[in-house]
């Protein structure tokens, strides 16, 4: 029995070295192994300040105030009457050219169908005065007309009333068409004449010719003259921008409503403007439906040329003194806006009630006081962790044997 007792007592040694062993390493494991993520908050405080509500929209330069003066002449220029910089009125003559004989012939033929178009016009001035006086002396008369001066609507029902009321309609219709073509004839045979003149009045720009060069006309596939640009007038008309507006913006914007505005080609300004016109009959392109406005600038600066591509900030309100926080703190939850408030270090949702919106702020009018810290995100970390117990790479073998068994640790390499 007593042979036995060393062997007992190696064997109560290696129990207590394991037990030792197995607490040395959960130790280290809890100490080095996972640990539990925590939430870290991204917060923004409640603050007081003004916002801007805008919707955005871009489009191009339609008009400025620069007027091209066009002509369809082609000759050598003979006489320059004015030069770059130069105000020049309405009317008032910049250069002459002395027109080759195709361009003369046009010219001529312009000037012929110029007449016409004016005797045609004084005819049906006449004719339509004759069938005036022919209604109003029927209209006036004591069948068609009450003894107090009012119309005799029963008698006016008669055919003959009729006839004369649309016998002058007609030739008053047919008056203000031919009053358009005198209107067309007279702007073609400016078009060709050799004489150039302003358009309008303003400053003259753009003006390369000199006498002895020669101005060419060009001729589309069809045959027509095409008008080129000799010289512009600038005048004090201010640029305009056509935009579209989708459907869900149209009936946000209104006429009058100011703009601010700027240009890929000049990145470094901005201007501002106002709405003049929309069209709320809208139009359809490739399914899909905009709504045409239009931007007037408050200024007329020279260096927006007409085309440019422009982007719009439409100005549809304004407050000022509103308490604000981040739009992305805001979320709604069964149709209520929310807001995770953040107090002690522990989060609260808080039902809130919103006002204006801009691109990056919204507007609180309940729920929420100046000062609060709202939570605009969440990032869970996890400190540097081991995947595994830093003794993993011990292994214990043989375990508790008999008598010549024992304990074997290797280091893993």
């Amino acid at each position: 029995m007593n042979r036995f007792r060393p062997l007992l007592r190696d064997k109560q040694k290696l129990v207590l070295a394991l037990v030792a062993l197995f607490v040395v390493v959960f130790g280290l494991w809890k100490f080095f192994g996972p640990k539990t993520a925590t939430p870290q908050y991204q917060t923004a405080t409640v603050e007081r300040g003004n916002i801007v509500s805008t919707i955005s929209a871009s489009g191009q330069v339609i008009t400025t105030g620069r007027l091209p003066i066009l002509s369809q002449a082609s000759g050598q220029v003979s006489a320059v009457y004015v030069k770059n910089g130069d105000t020049l009125t309405a009317g008032q003559k910049i250069l002459t050219i002395t027109l080759d004989p195709g361009a003369a012939v046009k010219n001529a033929s312009a000037w012929s169908s110029y007449l016409s178009a004016n005797a045609a016009f004084y005819s049906t001035q006449s004719t339509m005065f004759s069938k005036w006086k022919t209604y109003l002396d029927l209209a006036t008369n004591s069948t068609y007309e009450n003894p107090d001066q009012s119309p005799n609507e029963t008698n006016r029902t008669a055919a003959a009333f009729h006839i004369a009321q649309d016998d002058w309609l007609k030739a008053e219709a047919d008056y203000k068409n031919q009053q358009a073509v005198v209107n067309a004839s007279w702007l073609n045979y400016q078009q060709t004449s050799p004489d150039l003149v302003a358009p309008t009045s303003g400053i003259l720009e753009d003006l390369t010719y000199v006498p002895g060069m020669l101005i060419s006309s060009s001729v589309s596939s069809s045959g027509i003259t095409q008008s080129q640009t000799i010289a512009s007038v600038v005048t004090t008309f201010s640029p305009t921008i056509a935009i579209n507006l989708s459907e869900v913006d149209v009936n946000k914007v209104s006429e009058g409503n100011k703009v601010t505005v700027t240009f890929d080609a000049l990145p470094d300004k901005t201007y501002t403007g106002k709405i003049v016109g929309i069209n709320k009959t809208g139009v359809v392109s490739s399914g899909v439906t905009n709504y045409p406005a239009t931007i007037q600038l408050d200024t007329s600066p020279a260096e927006i040329l007409p085309n440019m591509s422009a982007s719009a900030n439409i100005i549809l309100a304004t407050k000022s003194d509103v308490l604000l926080i981040p739009s992305e703190a805001v979320q709604t939850q069964d149709g209520q806006a929310v807001v995770r408030v953040l107090k002690n270090g522990q989060e609260a949702l808080v039902n809130v009630e919103t006002g204006l919106t801009s691109d990056t702020q919204t507007e609180i009018t309940s729920g929420l006081n100046e000062g609060d810290t709202v939570v605009t995100g969440t990032a869970t970390t996890t400190p540097t962790t081991t995947s595994q117990s830093p003794f993993s790479t011990f292994r214990i073998g043989g375990g508790i044997g008999g008598a010549g068994g024992g304990t074997r640790i290797q280091t893993g390499r």
